[in-house]
């Protein structure tokens, strides 16, 4: 190790030694116990999962953020940003004192490389930027150093520039790098290598140590430029057993556990000295169909349907910690999300319907879930009150390549899933996984969009998620989206959302600060109240 472990607490975790039943954690070092087994590089460009995000937030600052209670868009590397008045330009004025931890200044030059490696490079996080029309060939031109303290960010295509902000707000396509750190480090491969485990970025902590699914040791870093954090060192430990988790927050060894289970999270909050925090996250639980059943193309039997469900009990009683009620397919936080339509079960009116669908005895149907237990206990709900209104669901279960498969080649009747986009608070990203059909040819194979696998098609529907995209007018465009989710309930979409995903956080009282959603979660203002 490059630091020797300030405290006997901090060995003994690193050990996997149990600490004593009044242990307590160092007043000036976190301790964080998440999941790790997906963090297989630190490399910005190359990551993937929200994990990796997790740690780089606290390393790496991007142009700009998201403000983790209002989701508005906030400064960051940059002080200000004005649109062009075609929407086809962003123009960014860098802040003067950031500093990267090297002690060299954030410059445009470093802002434009940084957005141009991964799609130099072809990497992971290329995706973002790509889906917006960024390529190899024109990223260069697109991100114009206007002087050393402004950049200006072209669009390539019609485009919303307030999405393209919030795609930039996550670490990964939006991880502003020094340049002139990596290119010391440049054996070809633009630094890939080195980055793996080392880091050359500009935020409140910098990468000490990485071992693979053991533990990532971030130091304080003594040039940054915002306010200086409480938190010398945090120690982010690979506890991938929810109860390990558990354990080491009622003896004091940790002070946050993000990846925990329902069961032990239950446990924790009837512990007065830990706080249980629940905040939406990306996409939804839904039932699903498919469009190709001539029963389930019925709109009549697919309103059936919404009143099949008994949202209240299966958010009451299976989804604590996984989600929280939601029928609109746009995450509530998103701007414009419309409020629930309030469907209730009502097992006599989902009657009426299949009565007037030609189904009054009601119909066998498969149900096709994955083996998960909140996924299994959503299912089988379903499965009973469709049987109060004589739909007889054959419930198949399979791991996620075998149910989501089913989904993506088209061969499936209903399913209970999890999906809908949503990682950024723009509806589009709801509206483009969960909607949007430009092609319901079997041949398409778009099996990216919830919309083809159910093989759900609306051509206007399609026009207006397009148009509300480009419009320029903030308010218009507001109206545009409150208007598209009209049209989905009119149309009664083959997607029924009864929970929206939350990601919940266990952490000792004494800890302040502390931001849950994994995607914005960052520890340069956590402190210790002791």
């Amino acid at each position: 190790m490059k630091h020797l472990l300030a405290s006997a607490a901090l060995g003994a975790l690193l050990l996997g030694q149990a600490g004593l039943a009044d242990a307590e954690t160092p007043d000036d070092q976190l301790i964080v116990g998440f999941d790790m087994n997906n963090v297989l590089t630190l490399d910005p460009a190359a990551i993937t999962g929200a994990d990796a995000v997790q740690i780089l937030n606290n390393v790496y600052d991007t142009i700009v953020r998201l403000d983790p209670e209002t989701y508005e868009l906030v400064p960051s590397i940059a002080t200000s940003w004005e649109v062009a008045e075609d929407n086809r330009s962003i123009t960014f004025q860098i802040d003067p004192d950031a500093t990267f931890a090297s002690g060299n200044p954030v410059t445009a030059e470093d802002v434009a490389y940084s957005l141009r490696r991964p799609i130099k490079l072809n990497l992971a996080q290329s995706t973002w930027l790509v889906s917006r029309g960024y390529t190899a060939e024109n990223i260069e031109e697109m991100t114009e150093v206007v002087d050393d303290k402004t950049l200006r960010l072209h669009l390539p295509q019609a485009d919303d520039p307030r999405l393209l902000m919030m795609t930039l707000t996550m670490n990964g396509p939006g991880s502003i790098l020094d340049r002139a750190v990596v290119e010391e480090h440049d054996d070809g491969d633009m630094g890939t290598a080195w980055l793996t485990n080392n880091s050359a970025g500009s935020g409140a902590f910098t990468l000490n140590q990485w071992r693979a699914n053991e533990y990532v040791i971030l130091t304080k870093n003594p040039e940054y430029w915002g306010d200086e954090p409480s938190m010398e060192r945090v120690l982010m430990r690979h506890l991938p057993e929810s109860q390990s988790q558990r354990l080491a927050l009622e003896q004091g060894d940790l002070d946050i556990g993000y990846s925990l289970g329902a069961a032990d999270l239950r446990a924790l909050e009837a512990n007065e000295d830990i706080t249980v925090e629940t905040v939406p996250s990306a996409g939804f639980y839904y039932l699903g169909v498919s469009m190709k059943n001539e029963i389930l193309a019925n709109p009549k039997v697919r309103e059936a349907l919404r009143y099949l469900i008994d949202y209240d009990g299966i958010n009451s009683a299976i989804m604590p910690y996984f989600g929280v009620e939601r029928q609109v397919p746009v995450n509530s936080y998103a701007f414009a999300a419309a409020d629930d339509p309030g469907y209730e079960l009502d097992v006599e009116r989902a009657k009426e319907l299949l009565a007037e669908a030609g189904y009054p005895d009601g119909f066998d149907t498969t149900l096709r879930v994955i083996s998960e237990q909140e996924f299994l206990d959503s299912a089988t709900a379903i499965q009973g009150t469709l049987a109060q209104a004589g739909i007889n669901a054959e419930i198949i279960t399979g791991d996620g390549g075998q149910i989501y498969g089913a989904m993506r080649s088209r061969e499936f009747d209903m399913l209970v899933g999890r999906g809908g986009g949503g990682q950024n608070p723009h509806p589009d990203s709801n509206l483009r996984a969960v909607a949007y059909n430009p092609d319901n040819s079997d041949e398409a194979g778009l099996t990216n969009y919830q919309g083809w696998r159910t093989s759900f098609f609306d051509e206007e529907l399609n026009e207006m998620i397009e148009n509300a995209l480009v419009e320029g007018d903030v308010e218009v465009q507001e109206q545009m989206y409150a208007d598209i989710q009209a049209r989905m309930q009119e149309l009664v979409m083959s997607i029924q959302p009864f929970s929206e995903v939350v990601v919940t956080a266990a952490y000792q009282d004494d800890v302040e600060g502390v931001v849950v959603d994994v995607w914005t979660s960052r520890f340069e203002d956590v402190t210790k109240n002791r």
